[in-house]
């Protein structure tokens, strides 16, 4: 019975709140691919039947979870020496500008929101439903700035993450009582999301953002040297500035992975 309840209590799937700074609910759509959240609920499913017969409740122990790599391109190993210290779902948005009087524009990124969730022990137990949830998150709308949590998950919050400015994506893991370290970062490699990744959320579906590896700048704390952003959902802008405002968010959600010294 505790394994069952430990299995339904940590791991339904890609609990949501909207980014703690300013967020448009308008930018946000009902949910659109049905067989992703039963795909996800079947697997759930099989997850506590098998839970009954435990004796005892998996361990969350992060040296058991791996780190897939992108295909067909992989992204450059963690560095030797680094240990993994947080994984997390990220939910938000993906934000853009265009220049409405060039009709020849392009949208450009600004930065990003998002809320972070602790998927530590669902990475070291259970990668597969590690793996579904970014799809299953961008299922439910972002609606309320003060919203806590969106269904069917109850993964706590851990973190934040934004920009300071226009090159500095920022982590902040200093929720449930726990203070993980900040890491401020800069890019130091991109490869494209893996074919058939879900595009974006309701009309938003314009295709997925890159997998990254990140490198700590000066100021991270906790340890931080690196961070990973894995199977993505979403987030990408449209080709043109073809009847977009001059400001919009595009929904996301990812997986990221901290490693520490």
């Amino acid at each position: 019975m505790l394994s069952q309840i430990w299995i339904v209590s940590a791991l339904c799937a890609g609990a949501l709140a909207a980014p703690t700074l300013t967020y448009s609910a308008g930018s946000a759509e009902k949910p659109a691919d049905m067989k992703i959240l039963s795909d996800y609920f079947q697997m759930l499913g099989k997850k506590i039947q098998a839970g009954k017969n435990m004796a005892v409740a998996p361990v969350c122990n992060l040296d058991n979870a791996k780190m897939p790599a992108a295909s067909p391109t992989p992204l450059p190993d963690v560095t030797e020496g680094l240990f993994l210290k947080h994984v997390a779902i990220g939910r938000g948005t993906q934000n853009y500008t265009c220049d409405t009087k060039n009709a020849t524009a392009i949208p450009v990124a600004t930065g990003a929101l998002a809320t972070l969730y602790n998927a530590s022990c669902v990475a070291a137990s259970y990668p597969d439903l590690l793996a579904a949830l970014p799809d299953v998150a961008l299922q439910f709308n972002l609606t309320d700035v003060n919203q806590a949590s969106l269904s069917p998950s109850n993964l706590v919050i851990s973190g934040h993450h934004f920009f300071s400015n226009g090159t500095t994506p920022v982590f902040t893991l200093n929720s449930a009582g726990k203070d993980l370290g900040t890491a401020p970062c800069q890019k130091n490699a991109a490869v494209p999301a893996p074919a058939g990744t879900t595009k974006g959320q309701g009309n938003q579906g314009f295709g997925t953002v890159a997998w990254l590896k990140l490198t700590t700048r000066d100021g991270a704390t906790g340890g931080l040297q690196e961070v990973y952003r894995i199977n993505t959902a979403g987030g990408n802008p449209p080709t043109s500035c073809t009847g977009m405002p001059a400001s919009f968010e595009v929904q996301y959600a990812a997986e990221y992975w901290f490693y520490a010294v």
